[in-house]
């Protein structure tokens, strides 16, 4: 375990050459917060695909910009941009689900760089993350992989992981309409288009 997380830190600590299409973005950075600027670096794996920042100012524009209480899951971590930027602003409780066990490993080594008390790092499947302690959440992030066939379960999870008034921040290759977000019990409230990337802010139907 010790080599494994010993070569993720060094995977990650590397300078990386320009994005390919279908791997990472050499780094990112943190855009708001306690860690605004720090730079979160991102591997070069298959359909790691960190959240633009252009796409997470909005979001955090929609959002506020401090999430002081707020008890947030990121179900698909990837890179951490989403769930670290919650932490960044005072969210109470971040939790990192990702099933790459390098990405995880790395994801660990980062948080205790930072002194990130209120994250935690989960090896596993997000999607049973939010299923396992029902109305948990004020925030639940949902940036699947785009290629995979998630986004039905990961909505019907959210819905049984939200907190009463909770949000749901979903990234897509395209836009849902109302009509196919109420099938699953969800209403729109914001959608930007970023590029390939459609962002939505969602919350139950009433």
């Amino acid at each position: 375990m010790k080599a494994a997380v010993k070569t993720a830190v060094k995977t990650l600590s590397k300078k990386s050459a320009p994005p390919r299409p279908h791997g990472g973005a050499g780094e990112v950075r943190i855009i708001g917060g306690q860690w605004k600027r720090t730079s979160l670096p991102v591997p070069d794996l298959p359909g790691l695909r960190p959240t633009p920042a252009r796409v997470r100012e909005t979001l955090f524009n929609w959002l506020g910009q401090d999430l002081a209480g707020w008890r947030c899951i990121d179900a698909f971590a990837g890179s951490g941009a989403l769930g670290l930027e919650c932490a960044s602003r005072g969210a109470a409780q971040v939790l990192l689900c990702e099933q790459d066990l390098r990405l995880a490993a790395a994801l660990k080594a980062l948080c205790t760089r930072l002194s990130a008390s209120t994250v935690e790092v989960r090896r596993g499947d997000g999607i049973s993350a939010l299923r396992a302690v029902p109305g948990a959440w004020d925030l639940v992030l949902l940036d699947p992989p785009f290629e995979a066939d998630l986004f039905d379960a990961a909505l019907k999870a959210a819905a049984a992981g939200l907190a009463a008034n909770g949000l749901v921040y979903l990234e897509a290759p395209e836009a849902w309409d109302q009509a196919r977000l109420a099938e699953l019990g969800w209403s729109s409230e914001r959608h930007l288009r970023a590029g390939a990337v459609h962002a939505h802010l969602l919350r139950r139907s009433a």
